[in-house]
C-alpha cells in the first residue's frame, strides 16, 4: 500500500486538468427537454408573480437541467401538450404514492460531451467519462424499474412507460458494466481496465520499492556523518528525493532538485538512485501513455452509443419534470386540473389556494382560507366588492396564478378546478405608477389597461383591481363600468374588484355579470377572506372607523354627507349580508339534523336486522326440529312392517325422500326468507317459491292430496286450477296442489298437440285429448328403473306423434344404474333413431340425447 501511496502522490502532483463544473459549463441552452408548443406571450408574469412560483418550482427538481428549464417554463394554450403534461405528472403521483423515486440526480444535457467524442483522436477527461457514467447508470436504472414493474402497476403509468420504449434493446447496459469495470468512482482508471495498465502499474510498484530501499540505504549511511536534515523521503519535479542539509550538498553525490524556503535545506537525488528513478519516470510516461489509450477506447465507445444516451437523457428530462410536479403536488395538496369543452366552457374553482402565500403562512401555524367560484360560458365576469383587506387581490391573483400554473402543465392546490384554455392572461393588479415614464398612478393604469382592451377576446383571462380608483370617485365610476362593458362585449373571461356601487348595480342588471362579496366580521373587524357569489360587498368604511375609535362626531358628519342613495343602498347590503349569515346558520342547522335522522335510520335498521335474523335462525330449527320428528316416524311405520325385503325396500325408498324433503324445504325457507326481507313477496308471483309455475297441458304431475300420485293435466280450468287424469279418472285440483312436474311436453313451433303433429306426418290418429305444450326433455332422476321406464315409454309416444327431430332425458349420474337400463330399453324402441352422448351444456354424462325417427 505504500507504493500506491506514492504512485497517487506523484499523480496529485502532476499535470492532470482540474475538475470543471459540468452543470454550468453544457447548459448554457438545455435541449433536452421538447420545446414548448403554442406559448402564451400575452402574460402578466410579473403582476401576478409567475417567476416566485417557478422558483418554488424548482426546489422539487432534482436535475439542475430540470431546474434551468423550470427557470423558462410558460404556459401554453396547445390543449394537447397541457393534457399531456398533466397525465405524466398523474402517474409520476402513482409512483411517488408506491414510495418510488427514480435515480436522477446525475442527469445532464450529454450533447456536448458526445459532440466531443466523436473528434477524432479526441479523448474525453476523467470526469466527463464519470459523468456520462452516471447518466448510463441513471438511465440503466430506470429501464431495469420498468422491466421489473408488474402488468398492473404499468397499465397505471401507460405514458411512462412508452417514454421508456426507445431504451429497448439498447446496448447501455453492457456498456455501462464494461465502464464500471474500468473507471473508478472518482474517474480514474482501475488496474484492470488493460493488461497492459496492470503490467505497468506492477513494474512501478516493484521500481519504487528499489527506490525507497535504496533511498533509506542512502539516508541511514548519511545521518550517521550528521548530513542530512530529516529522516524521510519526498518528491521533488517526479523524482524521489532526501533533504540534505545545505553545507554538506558538496559531500553527498547527487543532483539538487530544489531548496526549502529558508534554505537550510536542499533535496537531493543520491547518484545510486538516479537510474531507478529514470526507470520510474519511464514507467509513468507508459502508464499515461496506456490510459490516454484506454480514455481514447472508451471514448469511442460512447461516441457509438451516442444516440442511446441522448435518448435516454431525454427520457429522464421528462421523468424529472414529471416527478418535479408530483412532488410539488404532495406537497401542496394539489389536483389535476380539468378542462371543460370548447363549445361550453367554465371556470370553476373549489376551495383554491395561492401556494406562495400558503408557503408564507406555513411559517406562522396559519393555513390558506381556500377560494370558491364559478363562471359559465354565459356569464364570464365577475364583480368583487367588499371592504378592504377583504382578500378581494388575493381572489384574482390566486385565480390568475392558477390558470397559468394548469395550462404549464402544474398541478393546482384545490380540491377541483375546470378552466377554460386562455390565449392571454391580463391583469392590473397593484400601484402601477411609474417615475420612469413620468406617469401616475391613475395615468400607468389607464395606459395598462389600454393595453388589455386593445389585446383581450373571448380566450383571455382579464383581471383588475381596484376598477376607477385614483381618481374623481363619479368619474372613476363611470368610467369603471364603461371597462367592465367593454370586456363584456368581448366575451372575455374577467374578475373585477371594486368600491364603487356603480359597479355593484351594473353586475346586478347586466347579463352575463355576477355579483360576488368578500367576507367581514364586524364584530371582530377582521376580513374572512371567503367569497360569497350572488352578492355585492359593502365597503364599510364608515362603520370600520367608527369602531377603530375615530371621533363620534367625525363618524356622524360623514354619515350626513352620503347621499339617501347610497345610505340605502349600504343598508340594503348591510340586511342582505344578515339574512345571508341567517341563512347560512338555519342550512347547517338542517344538515346536522339530516345526518342525525340518517345515523338514528342507520341504526334501526341495524336493530331490525338483527331481530330478523334471529326470528329465520329460530324459524329454521323449528322446521328441523319437524323434519327430524317426520324423519322418525317414518322410520318408526316402516319397522312395523314384517316383510324383511319390503322393510328395506322401502327404507331406501324412504331416506332418499326424506333428503329430497330436506333439500326442497331449506330452498324454498330460503327463498321465501329473501322475498319477505327484501320486500319482493308482495305483488310478485315468483316470491312464492312453493307454487309450481311452468305447468302446461299434457304435463305429468305429482299431487300432494293424493300422496303423490302422479297425474296428467288435461286443460286448465279459468279459474286458475287444472282438470288433471289418473287413469279413467278425471278430477278438478288447484294449483298449490301440484307437488312437482314429474316430465313435461312441449311441442315443435307452429304444432299445438301430438294429434296435429301426427296428422302433418300423414299417419292417422285418434286421441282422446291432445296435448299442449309439450317439451323435448323428460327428468326421471329419482325414479326407479321400472318407473323411469314407464315414463320413457309414453314420452317417446308423444315425442314422436309430436314430430320431434331429438328429446332429451335427465337421468342423473349415480351409480349409472338407471342410465343403463334406459339405454338398453332405447337400443330396442322402434321410435330411436339414435343414441348421443349429451353436451356438458346439456348434462353431460347425467343425460341422454334421442333422435327420433322421422
Amino acid at each position: 500500500m505504500a507504493g500506491r501511496q506514492f504512485i497517487e502522490s506523484l499523480k496529485s502532483a502532476g499535470n492532470r486538468s482540474t475538475i470543471r463544473g459540468i452543470g454550468k459549463r453544457y447548459h448554457e441552452e438545455v435541449s433536452l427537454f421538447t420545446d414548448i408548443p403554442s406559448p402564451v406571450t400575452e402574460l402578466s408574469a410579473a403582476t401576478l408573480e409567475w417567476e416566485r412560483l417557478l422558483q418554488l418550482l424548482q426546489q422539487y427538481a432534482t436535475a439542475s437541467v430540470t431546474k434551468t428549464w423550470m427557470a423558462t417554463l410558460t404556459p401554453s394554450s396547445d390543449r394537447e401538450w397541457v393534457l399531456e403534461q398533466h397525465a405524466l405528472a398523474d402517474e409520476a403521483r402513482v409512483l411517488l404514492a408506491s414510495s418510488y423515486s427514480p435515480a436522477l440526480g446525475a442527469l445532464v444535457d450529454p450533447d456536448v460531451l458526445l459532440d466531443k467524442s466523436r473528434i477524432v483522436g479526441a479523448a474525453l477527461e476523467p470526469e466527463e467519462l464519470h459523468a456520462l457514467l452516471s447518466l448510463i447508470d441513471d438511465i440503466a436504472s430506470w429501464q431495469s424499474t420498468i422491466n421489473t414493474l408488474t402488468e398492473e402497476a404499468l397499465e397505471r403509468i401507460p405514458r411512462l412507460t412508452a417514454s421508456a420504449t426507445v431504451l429497448e434493446g439498447s446496448a447501455l447496459p453492457r456498456l455501462l458494466q464494461s465502464l464500471r469495470l474500468r473507471l473508478n468512482p472518482d474517474g480514474t482508471l482501475t488496474d484492470d481496465a488493460s493488461p497492459e495498465l496492470r503490467r505497468i502499474r506492477r513494474e512501478m510498484v516493484r521500481q519504487q520499492k528499489l527506490i525507497e530501499d535504496s533511498l533509506r540505504h542512502a539516508l541511514r549511511r548519511l545521518s550517521e556523518g550528521g548530513n542530512t536534515q530529516d529522516d524521510l523521503i519526498t518528491i521533488r519535479g517526479e523524482r524521489f528525493v532526501i533533504p540534505v542539509k545545505a553545507e554538506m550538498k558538496r559531500r553527498v553525490a547527487g543532483v539538487v532538485h530544489g531548496a526549502s524556503s529558508s534554505g537550510q535545506t536542499v533535496y537531493l537525488e543520491p547518484l545510486e538512485t538516479i537510474e531507478h528513478n529514470n526507470e520510474l519516470v519511464r514507467l509513468l510516461d507508459e502508464e499515461q501513455s496506456e490510459i490516454h489509450r484506454i480514455y481514447l477506447a472508451m471514448t469511442q465507445e460512447l461516441a457509438e452509443q451516442g444516440p442511446a444516451i441522448r435518448d435516454g437523457a431525454r427520457v429522464l428530462a421528462e421523468l424529472d419534470r414529471a416527478f418535479t410536479a408530483a412532488q410539488f403536488s404532495r406537497a401542496y395538496g394539489c389536483t389535476t386540473p380539468e378542462f371543460g369543452s370548447e363549445a361550453n366552457p367554465e371556470l370553476h374553482l373549489e376551495k383554491a389556494r395561492h401556494p406562495l402565500l400558503e408557503r408564507r403562512l406555513r411559517g406562522t401555524g396559519r393555513g390558506v382560507v381556500p377560494l370558491t367560484l364559478a363562471l359559465q360560458s354565459d356569464a364570464r365576469q365577475l364583480i368583487i366588492s367588499g371592504p378592504n383587506t377583504g382578500g378581494k387581490t388575493v381572489a384574482l391573483k390566486t385565480t390568475g396564478l392558477l390558470a397559468m400554473m394548469a395550462q404549464a402543465g402544474i398541478p393546482v392546490p384545490a380540491e377541483r378546478a375546470i378552466l377554460p384554455v386562455f390565449d392571454a392572461f391580463l391583469a392590473d393588479i397593484g400601484d402601477a405608477q411609474s417615475i420612469e415614464q413620468n406617469l401616475s398612478t391613475f395615468s400607468a393604469h389607464i395606459v395598462n389597461l389600454d393595453r388589455i382592451s386593445r389585446v383581450a377576446d373571448d380566450r383571455s383571462l382579464v383581471l383588475l383591481d381596484e376598477l376607477g380608483s385614483a381618481t374623481d370617485p363619479e368619474e372613476g365610476a363611470a368610467l369603471a363600468v364603461a371597462i367592465a362593458e367593454h370586456f363584456l362585449v368581448r366575451r372575455a373571461w374577467s374578475i373585477i374588484s371594486t368600491h364603487h356601487t356603480s359597479l355593484k348595480i351594473y353586475a346586478a342588471q347586466a347579463t352575463g355579470v355576477l355579483n360576488a362579496a368578500v367576507g367581514f366580521d364586524e364584530a371582530t373587524l377582521a376580513p374572512t377572506y371567503e367569497l360569497r357569489l350572488g352578492v355585492p360587498g359593502a365597503s364599510a368604511g364608515i362603520n370600520i372607523a367608527s369602531r377603530l375609535g375615530l371621533n363620534e362626531a367625525i363618524i356622524g358628519e360623514a354619515r350626513k354627507r352620503l347621499n339617501t342613495q347610497t345610505q340605502d343602498i349600504a343598508h340594503f347590503l348591510d340586511q342582505l349580508h344578515a339574512e345571508l349569515d341567517q341563512v347560512m346558520r338555519e342550512r347547517a342547522s338542517i344538515r346536522a339534523r339530516e345526518q342525525e335522522v340518517a345515523r338514528e335510520k342507520l341504526r334501526l335498521d341495524a336493530e331490525g336486522l338483527k331481530e330478523w335474523r334471529a326470528k329465520v335462525r329460530e324459524l329454521e330449527g323449528q322446521l328441523a326440529s319437524l323434519l327430524k320428528d317426520f324423519e322418525f316416524r317414518m322410520k318408526e311405520a316402516v319397522k312395523a312392517i314384517d316383510d324383511k325385503a319390503v322393510q328395506q325396500k322401502l327404507s331406501k325408498d324412504a331416506e332418499r325422500r326424506i333428503a329430497k324433503l330436506r333439500r326442497d324445504f331449506s330452498d324454498e325457507m330460503k327463498s321465501t326468507v329473501i322475498a319477505q326481507h327484501t320486500g319482493a313477496h308482495k305483488g310478485d308471483v315468483h316470491a312464492t317459491p312453493h307454487i309450481v309455475r311452468s305447468v302446461g297441458q299434457g304435463d305429468t304431475v305429482r299431487l300432494k292430496s293424493l300422496g303423490g300420485k302422479t297425474a296428467i293435466i288435461q286443460r286448465e280450468l279459468e279459474s286458475g286450477g287444472f282438470e288433471v287424469a289418473m287413469g279413467l279418472m278425471k278430477m278438478r285440483v288447484s294449483r298449490e296442489d301440484i307437488a312437482e312436474v314429474v316430465h313435461s311436453v312441449q311441442l315443435p313451433s307452429g304444432v299445438h298437440n301430438p294429434l296435429e303433429a301426427a296428422r302433418r306426418r300423414g299417419v292417422s290418429v285418434t286421441v282422446t285429448t291432445p296435448s299442449d305444450g309439450m317439451r323435448g326433455e323428460l327428468n326421471v332422476i329419482g325414479r326407479t328403473v321400472d318407473e323411469a321406464a314407464g315414463e320413457v315409454e309414453q314420452f317417446l309416444d308423444r315425442a314422436f306423434l309430436a314430430g320431434f327431430p331429438r328429446v332429451r332425458i335427465v337421468h342423473g349420474t349415480g351409480m349409472g344404474i338407471l342410465r343403463r337400463a334406459l339405454r338398453t330399453q332405447l337400443q330396442k324402441h322402434p321410435h330411436v333413431a339414435g343414441i348421443l352422448e349429451a353436451t356438458q351444456a346439456e348434462g353431460g354424462a347425467g343425460a341422454t340425447v334421442i333422435e327420433l325417427r322421422q
